[in-house]
């Protein structure tokens, strides 16, 4: 599934990727998201590939809604619902497919992704950095399920979301939580943990995650919406998990260290365009008890 909102060169090189998998086992969803330009739809309508399909909606929905319609347009046992701007490797589908065979009762296969820059060169930000310092060690593939991951991603969420591919059905009736911009992929992962969904864990490199100023998470960071959403999420879950029994995961929310320290990183960024109210944002979310 690829919603598409954004730079048509990166929306050209995602639906490529796809195409060249050494696996015939797949099938693609494009939904555009009312994008001002129509010439990337066009194009993409112009595919002739019959496992291709595309849609256009005639008004912007937003992240939110067009990833909760990317779950109810689904209709696989896995689902990855890719970014338009990222890539998949020739093996990604034969990759997910093997950890599926291994794993077929799973929550969310994780598979291993590098980062990449705007103009497709290999990268690595401070918050990537962060995420591998949060990333679980060990021999993989690495199952984690229960209150051990949901305190593994509470501590830090090291996930690429557009590289997960997700147990359809379970996803499905879960679906995304409303009114998330930028968390909702760390709430779906959490929801599926609570209804007994693990998550696999592999190191084997098949996804390219593309990290760039213009992106939705990049631009909500620096202006400080970001860590609004980002602190009332974790409150919300540190109530949740206490309720629930589960401490570890609860103590975690309520710190969600790595967060602050995103934010704390961010501060330069914010001033160095001038924006004093995002920065004091992104201080009080980073300082505050």
């Amino acid at each position: 599934m690829l919603p598409f909102y954004g730079r048509e060169d990166h929306f050209r090189e995602a639906v490529a990727s796809v195409l060249a998998q050494d696996s015939d086992r797949w099938r693609l969803v494009v939904i555009d998201d009312a994008y001002p330009d129509r010439a990337p739809f066009d194009w993409a309508a112009s595919v002739t590939d019959s496992r291709v399909k595309v849609i256009r909606h005639e008004v912007n929905l937003g992240i939110n809604r067009s990833f909760q319609e990317c779950l109810e347009r689904s209709s696989a046992k896995w689902v990855t619902i890719f970014g338009c701007d990222d890539l998949m490797h020739p093996r990604y589908v034969t990759r997910i497919l093997e950890l599926a065979e291994r794993y077929p009762h799973a929550g969310l296969l994780h598979p291993g992704t590098e980062i990449i820059d705007a103009e497709g060169r290999p990268t690595r930000s401070l918050v990537d950095t962060a995420k591998a310092f949060y990333r679980p060690r060990g021999p993989k593939p690495l199952q984690l399920s229960g209150e051990d991951m949901a305190v593994s991603l509470t501590r830090g969420n090291w996930m690429n979301f557009p590289a997960i591919a997700w147990n359809g059905e379970l996803a499905r009736r879960i679906g995304f939580s409303p009114g998330y911009d930028v968390v909702q992929d760390l709430a779906l992962a959490l929801d599926v943990c609570e209804q007994g969904g693990s998550l696999v864990l592999d190191d084997d490199v098949v996804f390219s995650y593309r990290r760039h100023a213009t992106s939705v998470s990049s631009w909500k960071a620096v202006d400080g919406s970001r860590f609004v959403e980002e602190s009332a999420y974790f409150g919300h879950l540190a109530d949740h998990f206490r309720a629930s029994g589960w401490r570890r995961a609860a103590r975690a929310a309520r710190r969600h260290l790595s967060s602050r320290i995103n934010a704390l990183a961010t501060v330069p960024a914010a001033l160095m365009g001038r924006d004093t109210r995002g920065a004091g944002v992104l201080l009080r979310h980073a300082l505050r008890p």
